[in-house]
This record gives structure tokens, C-alpha cells and sequence, in this order.
């Protein structure tokens, strides 16, 4: 009697905790994360420059495997440690905007974004002690304003003869694989190069105004801008709305 009363408080606490592990882990891919020192590297791998710190509110972080070329910038991750002491179960949203590789780790976070995996500013202080912490994380939509994809024109670019555009963000979850550029006096389509990170460029720019379109990785076919995406007389550091949704 006594081993039947044990055998139902098993299937009991099973049938109350199993789902809660399930939802934990359900979609998630376990790792390792640690967090760097001081407000981040404003020539960072992506080309972001000083948005690259304070993009999210700060909860940015550098990224190794999940870098894909520089297709990663700008993906969003919920990031979450396995600590249950010291983390709750929702973690931080954090934003790729660098390449940086740890010991066996997938995110090297901000300040921000680490002490936001702490349950409370102690466990948060707590966790800093441990240096590298055992996490799990899942991509999810960046929400940011607007729905369009912004680009700024990087500080490389020399007008008017050679553009370089870094894509700011991209709502959603699609990383932008490809770029053109219309010429409208050839009335063509022309490939910008991936130079590095976020940032396309272009030798012997064509003259303004001039129109995007973007290719999304999953989907077919390409994303156009519906009007002029970048005036004639760009200004090299300004941003603007491309015009093209996600």
C-alpha cells in the first residue's frame, strides 16, 4: 500500500512539473554566455558604429556561430540562464551587433544584457562572479519603430562616387542576403558587395535619388523599395527608411 501511494505521488509530481520542463527547454538551444567589460566596441564587426552600443536599450551582444557571415547582424535572441537560484524563466532580448568568441560561448553580452539575466539585482550581481554562465536561447522578432528596414549611409562612403549603406535594422526574423541598387540611366539593376557585417557598398555609385530592393533569407523573390529609398544629395552618416518592409 505504501509502495502504491509512493508509485502516485511520482506520476503526481510528474504530471505537475514535466510540462513546466518541457515549456522551459521547448524551442531553446542551450549554451554558454559571459559579458564583456565596459560600454563595447564602436568598430564593432558589424559596422554599426556607436548604434552598435545603444541599440535595445544597451542589451546588445557580440556573437561567434551565430555571426553566419555577417547575416547575423541584427537578429534578436531571448537569452536565458539555467541558474533557477538566480534567473527567472524569461531572461533578456538581446541584439547581434559584433563577432566575438568566448570560451565555448554563443553571446558575449553587454553589461545591460547580462545583469538582466539575474532574477533581481543581487542574483544579477551574483552572476557576474561566475564570469560564464550556462544559458539556452531562441531567435525572435526584433520590435523595434516603424516597419520598414532602416540603412545608414556609412562614413566610408564618398560622395558622390562611392556609397557604402549599413542596414540598421530589419523587423521580424530575416536576415537580409543580398542588395541592389537601381541605375536610372541604364535602367538596371546593379549588386551592392557585402564588404563586411551589415555594411553593402558600391564603386561608382549611380546618381540619386536612387531605390533599394532586398533579398530576405526563407523567401523568394526580392523586397523593393516603393519610392526613392536614398535622396540625390545623400549625406554620409545620415539614416533613412528604406521604404522596403519585411
Amino acid at each position: 500500500m505504501e509502495h502504491h501511494s509512493k508509485y502516485q505521488m511520482a506520476i503526481v509530481w510528474v504530471m505537475l512539473f514535466l510540462p513546466a520542463a518541457l515549456s522551459y527547454s521547448y524551442g531553446f538551444t542551450p549554451s554558454r554566455a559571459t559579458y564583456y567589460g565596459g560600454y563595447g566596441n564602436p568598430r564593432g564587426a558589424c559596422g554599426y558604429g556607436d548604434y552598435g552600443r545603444t541599440a535595445n536599450q544597451g542589451r546588445v551582444a557580440a556573437v561567434s556561430g551565430l555571426w553566419r557571415g555577417g547575416a547575423g547582424c541584427g537578429a534578436c535572441y531571448q537569452v536565458r540562464c539555467k541558474n533557477p537560484r538566480l534567473c527567472d524563466n524569461d531572461g533578456t532580448t538581446v541584439v547581434a551587433t559584433d563577432y566575438g568568441a568566448g570560451d565555448r560561448t554563443d553571446f558575449i553580452m553587454s553589461p545591460n544584457a547580462f545583469k538582466d539575466l539575474g532574477r533581481n539585482p543581487r542574483a544579477s550581481e551574483e552572476l557576474k562572479k561566475y564570469g560564464v554562465v550556462d544559458i539556452e536561447y531562441r531567435r525572435v522578432p526584433c520590435r523595434f519603430a516603424g516597419y520598414n528596414v532602416r540603412i545608414k549611409i556609412h562614413e566610408s562612403s564618398k560622395y558622390p562616387y562611392y556609397l557604402a549603406i549599413v542596414i540598421q535594422y530589419v523587423p521580424g526574423m530575416s536576415d537580409v542576403t543580398a542588395v541592389e541598387i537601381y541605375q536610372n540611366d541604364r535602367h538596371e539593376w546593379r549588386p551592392m558587395r557585402r564588404a563586411y557585417g551589415a555594411v553593402f557598398d558600391i564603386v561608382g555609385a549611380p546618381r540619386g535619388p536612387l531605390m533599394l530592393r532586398l533579398r530576405f533569407s526563407g523567401r523568394t523573390g526580392w523586397a523593393q523599395s516603393t519610392k526613392s529609398a536614398i535622396p540625390g544629395d545623400w549625406k554620409v552618416g545620415a539614416s533613412y527608411d528604406s521604404q522596403v518592409q519585411v
